[in-house]
């Protein structure tokens, strides 16, 4: 508790803000009130603005150019670079993971039992002491989850769960969507999400689930984090990374023209890219006249060579000259060289960090 109160003390002082909540509630309350007045919705206050020269660069109209005799050829001069403001971007990525939520179907609010239970309290109240299969209203059985007609579906959740709790087995299966021949193929999870067949808003088709023995989970956590790795924002995903729900999020982030970065890195720049060019409408008219969506340095190497919207415009270094704010020339031990001008892992980084809390983050709120 007292490792809470003293997070919220500095978070609430560098907001500028006073923070006020009753006397003798439980941690969880405490957390949950922190995250309504505090939280802004996902949007790192302390990050509002933020500038440095790993994230921020002087605008060029030129590309740096390397000359024969290993010399950096100065850029002209002009009205144009003098009057343009620089240059900024940001990186976008999810981590496959996150907290809890209500199990019932396309509810997402927080868990009224994070200990067992599988609804939130508005759901928990409306089943009550009714079966968990979907669709059925008979009373359950005493210690069971499902009424005298579906004691085989609990018979066989209640079984799979056994295996699951085994020491190290959950370890061993941390990526519960690899369809190994030695995995039991009742325990074996669906493919991602977001690989999955989507619909015409690139949501994935949402069949229901068959029962409500166990709570549903957030899809992963996004962050949109600056390439010299400072958070600006977050929030959690359900179900699918869908390019939609990235568009969405990035326009609650960047809600206005001089708030839009010039360059948005994202692993799948271009399927977004694609999503937004084929809203033909207001998702394409919110970005095309500010922001250039590109892929990051690693996976861009594994996007396909004959995808031409990709490679045309979101190469994240282009050696073409075409995007001179990418690439600069740097002087190295073995002379002068090109490189990227801005770090595209900074989210891959950071992914990496937040993995090694996953357990703590899984079984938490999502206000947490």
């Amino acid at each position: 508790m007292a490792f809470l109160q003293e997070s919220i003390r500095t978070v609430a002082s560098t907001s500028g803000m006073n923070l006020v909540l009753a006397d003798g509630i439980s941690a969880d309350a405490v957390a949950m009130g922190a995250f309504e007045e505090l939280g802004e919705r996902g949007m790192i206050r302390s990050a509002d603005g933020h500038s440095c020269e790993e994230c921020t660069h002087k605008y060029k109209a030129t590309a740096d150019i390397i000359t024969e005799d290993a010399q950096i050829l100065p850029p002209t001069d002009s009205e144009e670079e003098s009057d343009t403001a620089p240059v900024k971007m940001v990186v976008v990525d999810g981590i496959v993971m996150g907290p809890k939520h209500c199990a019932f179907d396309v509810c997402t609010k927080g868990l009224k039992n994070y200990r067992g239970g599988v609804f939130c309290e508005f759901h928990e109240q409306a089943h009550g002491n009714k079966c968990r299969v979907a669709g059925c209203n008979t009373v359950k059985e005493d210690d069971t989850q499902a009424c005298i007609n579906h004691q085989r579906e609990w018979e066989t959740y209640s079984n799979q769960k056994k295996f699951q709790s085994l020491p190290g087995y959950r370890r061993a299966l941390r990526r519960t969507d690899n369809n190994w021949d030695w995995v039991p193929h009742s325990i074996r999870g669906l493919p991602p999400a977001h690989d999955d067949d989507n619909d015409d808003d690139g949501e994935v088709l949402d069949t229901g689930r068959k029962n409500y023995f166990s709570a549903s989970k957030f899809y992963c956590v996004e962050t949109v984090v600056a390439p010299c790795g400072v958070v600006i924002a977050w929030t959690l995903f359900d179900k699918a990374e869908a390019p939609t729900k990235i568009l969405r999020f990035l326009e609650e982030v960047f809600p206005t023209s001089d708030s839009k970065p010039d360059y948005i890195t994202i692993d799948k720049g271009c399927t977004v890219l694609r999503t937004a060019v084929a809203g033909a409408g207001e998702a394409w008219n919110t970005w095309k006249d500010t922001t250039r969506f590109i892929v990051d340095a690693y996976h861009y190497n594994n996007h396909k060579t004959t995808d031409t919207l990709c490679r045309t415009y979101c190469d994240p270094a282009p050696a073409d000259g075409s995007a001179p704010n990418l690439v600069i020339a740097q002087m190295g031990p073995g002379g002068l060289y090109y490189k990227r001008a801005y770090n595209t892992q900074a989210c891959e980084q950071l992914n990496g960090w937040i993995g090694g809390f996953e357990a703590i983050l899984n079984r938490s709120g999502n206000y947490k």
